[in-house]
């Protein structure tokens, strides 16, 4: 009996840091964080047709964008919601590196102050 005590515990361990491991590893992909933006819907015969955005570009019912800040949004029933499309770095030696932003491909790198060449481990990303 006591043998089987231990097999269920030991199976029962295996499970939950099979779930902990699979919920650490989904965290990182997930998006920082996403609003709502207001849009006034815009109409045409009565029906809405796409939204306009803050800066007063049209965007049609069900389009998908990606903006300059780097932001996925998309446009239904005349409204926007935005996601970043980005993690930052949170965990890194903060004293010898600093994290560099790339507009062009939306993602931090984390590299030695005084030799931009040189990456820096990075132990912790938010988003």
């Amino acid at each position: 009996l006591l043998k089987y005590s231990y097999e269920f515990c030991f199976l029962v361990q295996k499970t939950i840091l099979a779930c902990l491991f699979a919920l650490a590893v989904s965290i990182p992909l997930s998006n920082a964080y996403c609003v709502n933006q207001p849009s006034k819907p815009e109409l045409s015969d009565g029906k809405i047709v796409g939204c306009r955005d803050l800066n007063g570009e049209l965007h049609e019912l069900d389009s998908q964008w990606r903006t300059d800040s780097c932001h996925d949004c998309s446009c239904s029933e005349g409204v926007i919601d935005c996601c970043s499309s980005f993690s930052t770095p949170s965990d890194y030696d903060e004293e010898n590196c600093v994290s560099i932003f790339n507009k062009e491909t939306c993602t931090y790198k984390v590299v030695e102050k005084d030799d931009h060449s040189k990456e820096c481990p990075v132990h912790g990303w938010v988003g």
